[in-house]
């Protein structure tokens, strides 16, 4: 049985670095804008657009509800925003297929539920969750307090839009989750541990 992890986050909460981390941890790959270059190469289109998108609902580009019907229908093909969210599905079950990993985003989770994937989300207060974009804001960007706060709010939005899609599941229920990691006033690094040890003793008792 392969491991396969999945990573959803917050903004701000520290989860790409628990994923690249736990893979470390683990010995296994970690997918992350890879999937979004692959996507780009294979239709020919920009990153910034391909991870515009990735993480959007497109309801606003094919208005109905397409849930787990992608690719059904050959015509529907020919919109930008469903090209990327079927190639997105086949490039995670190609990973899935492959092997041990650990996907972060994209929806792994219910995208890849029929290969029994250990789902965790990692989540944070505000308070951490903006003092983290600070600390790892790029040179030269000073945003206020507030517009990191709408931003995290914003892309939180897409994050569950686009998670909706492929599920019924809220995303971000702990329900829906297998492990959920709070990492408010915490280091990532000091975490990835006592994580690794879980997910080891999870697909040995679902071997």
């Amino acid at each position: 049985m392969s491991r396969i992890i999945t990573i959803s986050r917050e903004f701000g909460s520290g989860g790409r670095e628990l994923g690249k981390r736990l893979a470390n941890a683990l010995g296994i790959p970690c997918y992350d804008h890879e999937i979004i270059e692959m996507i780009a190469k294979e239709n020919g289109f920009n990153e910034d657009y391909v991870a515009n998108v990735a993480e959007k609902s497109i309801e606003a580009a094919y208005p109905l509800t397409i849930g787990h019907r992608f690719g059904m229908q050959p015509f529907q093909i020919m919109d930008q925003p469903i090209r990327v969210a079927v190639t997105q599905r086949r490039i995670l079950e190609n990973f899935a297929k492959q092997g041990d990993c650990v996907i972060i985003g994209r929806a792994a989770d219910v995208i890849l539920k029929d290969y029994d994937p250990l789902n965790i989300f990692v989540y944070a207060d505000k308070d951490s969750r903006i003092e983290r974009c600070q600390r790892r804001a790029p040179a030269g960007e000073h945003l206020t307090a507030r517009e990191i706060e709408n931003r995290m709010k914003q892309i939180d939005r897409n994050r569950a839009q686009h998670h909706q899609m492929y599920s019924d599941n809220k995303w971000g229920d702990k329900g829906s989750y297998d492990l959920c990691v709070n990492t408010t006033k915490r280091f990532v690094k000091d975490l990835v541990p006592a994580i690794a040890k879980f997910c080891e003793d999870w697909f040995n008792s679902h071997g």
